[in-house]
């Protein structure tokens, strides 16, 4: 095991040595030893937002750091709105992903009235992110809520393509992996019990190994439900809901966990909420007020490894339509990844 002093961690991570004594020293399990699966050969991933970012390192000292903040503080920090050239357009932008890989940017672009979802994705190039296409792996239906695993060899996304030939009505949880070479493979639909006859939203995989997602099917406490799935012995697959702290008689249908564990973003019919681990359950949900949500319309988040970022959706009317805006929980990180690379993140 690699042992770092406060001084490393603060050089590695751009965390105040100051705000670092607050949590000590830290250790790495394994060192900074990663294995990229497409490359070939073992790296060294040190940069904050990098591909292969050691999450042992850095990553426990700024979750603990935006807690404390944010237990403290309540949702404060700064909202500002993120809008890219060629990212940015008159028509809805939401439920953003970063590639862990290679820094591309995939999101939902659907009409003004959110209709007609459809999966784009905007490769980083040498002057920014490029006029935007649809995803390789793009079906014949509408899609959306795409989200990287950790290391960026699977993406998960919603629904209605055909399958057996036959177009579908609702909305599914899908998953598509890359081989070796780092390209798409073929998508897989997730099996029921994880897909319903009803519609499924927003699977967010959690750092306790289940996958959280929202669905209408029957049996929740409200109108639409957070639940969650995992696959046990033998490939029999678990499901359960997310529990009166999270879900409530109206709509919920989005959540996203945090990579500690110990908190949840949960996107309702009014707005961003968020809740906190309370033992082996969820304790009650507090609203995010202003500047995070403004108007019930925000929605997709999606949180930069650390927690300290957060970047959502807000309807904003004519002319924009919906955009994405980035929240600052109390601290500058370099997060959304810089595209090209080196340059300033906003």
């Amino acid at each position: 095991m690699a042992r770092y002093t406060v001084k490393e961690v603060a050089r590695l991570s751009g965390v105040s040595v100051r705000a670092l004594h607050l949590l000590g020293g830290l250790r790495a399990p394994g060192g900074l030893r990663a294995e990229n699966p497409w490359a070939g050969r073992p790296r060294t991933s040190l940069l904050l937002g990098d591909a292969l970012i050691n999450r042992w390192l850095i990553l426990p000292a700024l979750a603990a750091l935006c807690a404390l903040a944010g237990a403290s503080a309540g949702p404060g920090g700064v909202v500002t709105p993120w809008a890219p050239a060629n990212v940015s357009s008159d028509q809805f932008e939401s439920h953003g992903a970063f590639d862990p890989m290679n820094r591309d940017f995939y999101f939902v672009r659907s009409k003004p009235d959110f209709t007609g979802w459809r999966i784009l994705v905007s490769q980083c190039g040498a002057t920014g992110y490029a006029p935007p296409r649809p995803a390789a792996f793009a079906g014949d239906g509408v899609e959306a809520d795409p989200v990287f695993d950790r290391a960026g060899g699977r993406l998960y996304f919603i629904s209605t393509r055909s399958t057996d030939g036959v177009r579908k009505k609702d909305l599914d949880i899908w998953y598509v992996e890359r081989d070796r070479r780092g390209s798409w493979g073929t998508p897989i639909r997730m099996p029921a019990p994880v897909n319903s006859p009803g519609e499924e939203w927003f699977p967010r995989p959690g750092p306790d190994g289940w996958l959280y997602f929202g669905s209408d099917r029957p049996g929740g406490l409200g109108k639409t439900d957070i639940w969650r799935a995992r696959r046990e012995g033998g490939g029999r697959w678990t499901i359960d809901n997310a529990g009166p702290g999270i879900n409530t008689a109206g709509d919920e249908y989005e959540s996203l966990p945090s990579r500690d564990g110990k908190s949840m973003i949960v996107m309702a019919s009014d707005g961003l909420y968020e809740s906190r681990r309370q033992g082996d359950r969820w304790g009650p949900k507090a609203k995010l007020g202003p500047p995070v949500t403004v108007s019930g319309t925000e929605i997709g988040a999606a949180a930069s490894p650390s927690g300290c970022s957060v970047l959502f959706s807000r309807a904003t009317g004519t002319p924009r339509s919906g955009e994405f805006f980035l929240w600052r929980r109390g601290r500058t990180e370099a997060w959304p990844p810089a595209c090209p690379a080196g340059r300033r993140p906003p």
